[in-house]
């Protein structure tokens, strides 16, 4: 067992027992790892501080039921990962009509890509990366917000799997092709910076009211895959970086 492990568990088995400063200190230790997964997954969504409050209510509370300390970060991770699950099915459900709808819209100020951009201070192609995450697809979010902790140092890939409530196996086949559309949105977010533009690329996006979407994505790639001149500028002349060496150790967004 690791040090943080041990640590850990000292902490839940001390908090069982009722220790407030043992809670108090869970809270501070894994406050930010949610907040992260939270964040990422809803990408800033108003709805993120409830259900970073809620995940950290209810795994304080069901501390009792935990069977292995040990295995307290992962079973957070699964709390957290039920919350987003929960906001993703209300989402889904039919839309409201007139100033309802603007409860299901995000929070300017929370853009979790911007805050990841200006809070970790990213650069060069750190930073492509963290923009190239608006152009993945709704599904891909909560696996994002898991997969980009794995390459990040915070997570392990079977804490990924099982906050994901899958296999190893199939967990893997889903972050390959979830890592396919993020490259894909790399190129985009290339293409689009290139000084002058491409004419093509200009004359293709005269409909396009600049958002980043998954169906933008797939229409710009059409055209990447078929303009040596945009393929050359999203490559660069010392080509891309693979996306886990671009992310080690770059540590978590702090919270608020």
């Amino acid at each position: 067992m690791h040090s943080d492990e041990r640590r850990t568990t000292a902490l839940v088995e001390a908090a069982r027992a009722g220790d407030a400063q043992a809670r108090d200190e869970l809270v501070r230790a894994y406050l930010p790892l949610v907040h992260n997964v939270v964040g990422r997954a809803l990408d800033g969504h108003a709805d993120t501080d409830d259900i970073v409050q809620e995940t950290m209510v209810r795994a304080l509370d069901g501390l009792p039921g935990l069977r292995d300390p040990a295995r307290f970060r992962s079973w957070i991770v699964a709390i957290a990962m039920n919350g987003i699950r929960r906001r993703w099915h209300e989402k889904r459900r039919a839309p409201l009509p007139g100033l309802d709808r603007a409860a299901d819209l995000a929070d300017p100020a929370g853009d979790f890509t911007e805050l990841t951009i200006l809070r970790l201070r990213l650069s060069g192609q750190r930073r492509d990366v963290a923009r190239a995450t608006r152009w993945l697809d709704d599904e891909d979010r909560e696996l994002l917000s898991l997969w980009w902790l794995e390459a990040a140092g915070e997570l392990t890939r079977a804490e990924l799997a099982e906050g994901l409530d899958l296999s190893p196996q199939h967990a893997a086949v889903r972050v390959q092709r979830m890592k396919e559309r993020l490259e894909t949105g790399r190129a985009v977010v290339r293409a689009l910076d290139a000084e002058p533009p491409c004419p093509g690329l200009v004359d293709s996006l005269t409909s396009w009211d600049g958002s980043p979407s998954p169906l933008w994505r797939k229409r710009i790639a059409r055209h990447l895959r078929t303009c040596a001149a945009c393929t050359g500028q999203a490559a660069g002349s010392r080509g891309l970086a693979p996306v886990e060496g671009l992310l080690v150790g770059i540590g978590l967004v702090p919270p608020l």
